[in-house]
């Protein structure tokens, strides 16, 4: 939903509202597979028993989440990279890919691509691995070995052979040079106000939007509408609704029953919902799909703005074709 959508920025942020639970195993270090093999086993000596009888423990679940949700984000050829063997992950090829315009395959002739510096360098700058099998990319620059980059590349490099010369840009340069979504960053918040208090944004989200069944306002209203906005944030909250989580945070100088103080609009997303609750999974899904109609009004808007006050040239989408990329596609995985 978030990569359909074109969201730049996911928080996973804790309510407060969770019991301590004791440590309990996340996963059992044996299966019922192992059984078969028990005669083999017993002929290992203790100390590789012991340590493979060591279960793993159970990962903080905001944490779990956010490594989820950063390891679909990142093109499959770069996971190797960042995204080394852990628990968290055990599953994660069964999710389904975002198949983003970043997601580029070897072959594509993408403008873009994202890349992670190798710890080797060319005659003016660092190589980095693209995902173009056997060609590193030589940028600009000189940059630390590890990290990610994004890299601008002249379509016409891929036809010709030799070396590929980049440049590097800001991750946000595709979509502010031609409207090319390339993805979102996770952002991880100990509370429902470090939401607010550690946005990344200058000036903070000047449109906060927060949803609840007990909204002053429907998005079925005619008179509903979103104000000009440059950085716009949508908060959902868990099974108890925002306001419990409010109340939960001792940081917050308002009551619960006050949350819609906290935001420009108070918003039941659902209104005629046949359920008691909607998980938050089916709550993101559905109020992005309600709220796209106005968010694409407000970007006409600024898009008229733009070329009313600035002479550009025409701009070549690069995400107007769709990927190939599917679930099957696990080579680097």
């Amino acid at each position: 939903a978030a990569a359909v959508y074109h969201v730049d920025e996911i928080i996973v942020f804790d309510d407060k509202l969770s019991t301590e639970r004791p440590d309990r195993a996340y996963y059992s270090s044996r299966h019922n597979r192992d059984r078969r093999n028990e005669d083999d086993k017993s002929k290992k000596d203790n100390t590789n028993e012991q340590e493979h009888d060591q279960p793993r423990k159970r990962s903080d679940p905001h944490t779990f989440m956010a490594r989820v949700l950063q390891y679909c984000e990142c093109p499959q050829y770069l996971r190797r990279f960042f995204f080394p063997m852990h628990p968290d992950l055990q599953f994660a090829g069964l999710l389904s890919p975002i198949d983003a315009p970043h997601h580029v395959r070897a072959e594509e002739s993408s403008r873009y691509r994202e890349g992670v510096v190798l710890d080797k360098q060319g005659a003016k700058g660092s190589l980095v691995n693209c995902g173009i099998r056997g060609r590193p990319v030589e940028i600009d620059k000189v940059l630390t070995p590890g990290i990610r980059c994004t890299v601008k590349l002249d379509p016409k490099v891929y036809g010709s052979p030799g070396k590929i010369h980049g440049t590097v840009v800001s991750p946000s340069a595709p979509r502010e040079e031609n409207g090319t979504y390339c993805g979102y960053s996770t952002r991880l918040a100990d509370s429902i106000n470090a939401v607010f208090d550690e946005c990344p944004f200058e000036g903070g989200y000047d449109l906060k939007i927060g949803t609840s069944e007990r909204g002053d306002q429907s998005v079925d209203d005619k008179s509903f509408s979103l104000p000009s906005y440059r950085h716009a944030l949508v908060l959902f909250g868990g099974v108890a609704g925002i306001e419990e989580c409010v109340d939960a945070d001792e940081s917050m100088k308002i009551a619960g029953s006050e949350s819609r103080k906290l935001f420009d609009q108070w918003v039941n997303i659902c209104p005629f919902q046949g359920s008691r609750t909607i998980r938050t999974e089916e709550a993101v899904l559905i109020s992005l799909a309600r709220l796209s109609p106005f968010v694409a009004r407000n970007t006409e808007k600024a898009a008229n703005f733009v070329s009313s006050t600035a002479k550009e040239a025409d701009v070549e989408f690069s995400d107007d074709s769709p990927s190939d990329e599917s679930s099957d596609d696990n080579d680097d995985d």
